[in-house]
């Protein structure tokens, strides 16, 4: 794989442009993605309630990362490679392991942008005081429809009729992580974006260690041993307690105890929000609530609100039947919903809509 670190005409100028907010890397077979420099910051510099420590995000195979790179852009196909590129109709209509499998044909330290690095972004946003708008209605911001995007299909935005989608980075800069021209696009709707790392069975919170999602020899199967379930009292990492096939099962009452999500109800350790509800007002109801300690590890994780406000309203999509794997973002149609904050557990791994994508990502 060529070097990161040697500067060739292109990686000069984008890096010229951006004041080295992006960069460009390279794949295996020499093909150019446009990359956001993510540097390594510490849960203590977000919000004093999550603790103290590196973001779990730049922890990779036990080993912290200086820096994450994400693609600036929505990806695209290329030749069997998963490239960031300006201006294209990101890539959609496949399921979760086609994009998590192309990202890794990239070569190694390539993988789809997971989960918790996707949250590391939104709690950056918020803590940063600015949270992006993007194509939440048919080519235009839902909040502010004079605000648009080029539509993949060059109609006009805002016809409920066209594509919906729009050429990745074809918005204004209100649509980039942090209001400029060197942020990164489109993380607020677009196309919902597959993120490895997080899923639920069965209604069970199920994780992959800190950022292990983004290894090349992590297997991100139904039936991999990476899934750990959230010990609903210490928050420690668990083996899950579900039993049974992914298909259905049933849980086996055991100490410690796992932290499940739910649509209603007030069982222990189950944390409840009707799906389509916003993320915010996520609630813990139960008989035995989760812990302080449990919802700490769910917030670095993105799966309880660091806040009960200011998260822009983005909203929770849960199917607690089987395994449902996690999508964020939002998408063109999903107006104030969609956002940084936006996470969807509704979806099997089988789901292969118009609206549904991802993002590459590297780490070294």
């Amino acid at each position: 794989m060529p070097s990161i670190f040697v500067k060739d005409d292109l990686r000069a100028s984008v890096e010229a442009a951006t004041g080295g907010k992006v960069t460009v890397l390279y794949t295996a077979s020499g093909k150019p993605s446009y990359m956001n420099v993510i540097p390594k910051f510490n849960l203590e510099d977000i919000d004093a309630g999550l603790g103290s420590g590196v973001h779990p995000a730049f922890i990779v195979g036990g080993v912290e990362k200086s820096e994450l790179f994400i693609g600036t852009y929505q990806g695209i196909n290329k030749n069997g490679e998963f490239l960031s590129l300006p201006g294209v109709d990101p890539t959609v209509s496949q399921n979760f392991d086609y994009f998590a499998n192309l990202a890794r044909a990239n070569g190694p330290g390539w993988h789809a942008i997971s989960s918790i690095e996707f949250t590391a972004l939104a709690l950056w946003c918020w803590k940063n005081g600015y949270m992006p708008r993007g194509n939440s209605n048919y080519g235009r911001s839902s909040d502010a429809t004079w605000e648009t995007g080029r539509l993949a299909d060059g109609g006009t935005p805002g016809d409920t009729s066209a594509t919906g989608r729009t050429l990745t980075g074809s918005g204004p800069v209100s649509w980039r992580h942090d209001n400029s021209v060197g942020g990164i696009a489109d993380l607020c709707g677009n196309i919902w974006e597959w993120s490895p790392g997080l899923r639920v069975v069965q209604g069970e919170i199920q994780v992959i260690a800190n950022n292990d999602a983004a290894l090349n020899a992590t297997d991100l199967s139904a039936t991999s041993s990476a899934w750990k379930a959230i010990d609903g009292h210490t928050g420690l990492l668990i083996n899950p307690t579900f039993t049974g096939s992914i298909a259905g099962g049933d849980y086996v009452p055991t100490t410690p105890k796992s932290v499940r999500y739910n649509t209603s109800g007030t069982a222990n350790y189950t944390l409840v929000r009707t799906s389509g509800q916003s993320f915010e007002g996520m609630t813990n109801p139960g008989s035995t609530p989760v812990s302080a300690a449990a919802l700490t590890v769910l917030k670095k994780y993105g799966l309880f609100p660091v806040a009960s406000t200011g998260l822009g309203g983005d909203g929770f999509y849960l199917n607690v039947e089987g395994e449902r794997l996690a999508h964020r973002g939002g998408n063109w149609s999903y107006a104030a919903v969609s956002g940084v904050f936006a996470l969807g557990l509704f979806h099997a791994r089988s789901t292969a809509g118009t609206s549904f994508g991802s993002r590459p990502a590297f780490v070294l």
